[in-house]
């Protein structure tokens, strides 16, 4: 829905829900007689109308893929490393695994989000290391900044040789 239909639609509620003043009609929803200081009686008319509007709620990460790309994101940024090095980590490891934290290679063995060959050298950041995607991201973290410095530094390898 539309941001003008969005407002007609709130308009015409608080118009509807406000009192009306007149004589009765056939068809009003809900009516009530009240007495004015002069002794003449007014009729006020109320209408509820109900509206499809959903309320718009900030998309939230709810799979596996947008969870682990948030935990990469805010263990890139404690690093200190700019926004632009995070897009390049997204590229690098979108290539490598979609960021799905039990991705295998079974030709080569490449195991988890950063394809660590074999799986078992995340073993070092965690006993975890199958299930958990934390423990898979700070393990890639680490091996991309002893090896290539950053993420851009690891993606211009990538982009040259097809591996990491």
């Amino acid at each position: 829905m539309n941001s003008y239909r969005v407002l007609r639609n709130t308009v015409m509620t608080v118009l509807t829900a406000s009192a009306m003043v007149g004589p009765p009609a056939t068809g009003q929803a809900d009516s009530a007689s009240e007495t004015s200081r002069k002794g003449t009686a007014r009729t006020v008319y109320r209408l509820t109308w109900a509206t499809q509007v959903k309320p718009r709620v900030k998309a939230v990460a709810r799979t596996a893929k947008g969870r682990n790309k948030t935990i990469a994101y805010r263990l890139v940024s404690r690093r200190a490393w700019p926004h632009s090095q995070f897009r390049c980590l997204d590229s690098l490891w979108t290539r490598e695994s979609n960021w799905n934290h039990r991705a295998y290679n079974h030709s080569s063995g490449a195991y988890g989000i950063p394809q660590a060959l074999p799986g078992s050298k995340m073993g070092g950041s965690g006993r975890d290391w199958r299930y958990n995607p934390i423990t898979q991201i700070h393990w890639g973290l680490n091996y991309i900044k002893s090896r290539y410095g950053s993420p851009c530094g690891a993606w211009g390898h990538f982009r040259s040789s097809n591996w990491y």
